[in-house]
């Protein structure tokens, strides 16, 4: 089959108004994940009992199994087991699911981040008479998010990319619908080479701007 140009350029029209959920979805998992990331953190960090055992069990769980799989059990699984979860839609299970698994290792990268604070600057804090809720707020918190930001930003490309996944479950994102497109024209190699360009495109100005920023702070 010949690769058809015109039919090529013209999926984009299609494909483009998709990007709205993609970007939803990245965007707010992005949210709840760096605050969900930040409390398992600090947490671990402090070494609270009972709930540090919990987020280790946690991070385990999520980083040893497949996104689709968690995806899966999230959206088809527990609704059958728990009624009034069958409300929730493509779009809330999407988000949550790549909350749950992107926070899992975001955790420890904030964990690391926090633990590279020199601990001299704490030492000072609590002799200046600082608590630790403010000591971590003022000045640990925020170095340590500095610090992690490149990290941060991998992530979020994580994030776009999962997002993909979407699909699996009825969302109408782009990969949705590059997929019946393809499907009904049977041209698989110009639907998937037109969602791959604009996944390419989005992630290329994730990275410019992380880039922009990190300069900025000089990173």
């Amino acid at each position: 089959m010949n690769f058809d140009l015109q039919w090529f350029f013209n999926l984009f029209s299609i494909v483009l108004p998709g990007l709205r959920i993609t970007l939803a979805i990245s965007i707010i998992s992005l949210v709840f994940t760096l605050i969900l990331s930040i409390l398992i953190a600090i947490t671990r960090y402090y070494k609270v009992w009972g709930l540090n055992l919990f987020w280790k069990g946690y991070i385990t769980f999520f980083r040893a199994t497949p996104l689709v799989a968690q995806l899966f059990i999230l959206y088809f699984g527990l609704p059958s087991i728990i009624t009034s979860l069958k409300s929730m839609t493509a779009f809330q299970a999407t988000v949550i699911a790549l909350t749950l698994n992107t926070a899992s290792f975001m955790a420890e990268d904030l964990r690391a981040a926090l633990e590279s604070v020199d601990i001299g600057q704490l030492e000072a804090c609590y002799a200046m008479g600082m608590t630790k809720y403010q000591t971590m707020k003022r000045v640990v918190l925020p170095q340590a998010l500095e610090t992690a930001l490149p990290s941060i930003g991998n992530r979020f490309i994580g994030i776009i990319k999962g997002s993909a996944l979407g699909f699996t479950v009825g969302l109408a994102d782009i990969m949705a619908k590059a997929k019946i497109e393809a499907a009904l024209s049977l041209r698989f190699f110009e639907a998937y080479l037109c969602v791959t360009l604009i996944y390419l495109v989005l992630v290329c100005v994730v990275e410019h701007i992380e880039a922009r920023v990190q300069k900025k702070l000089k990173i």
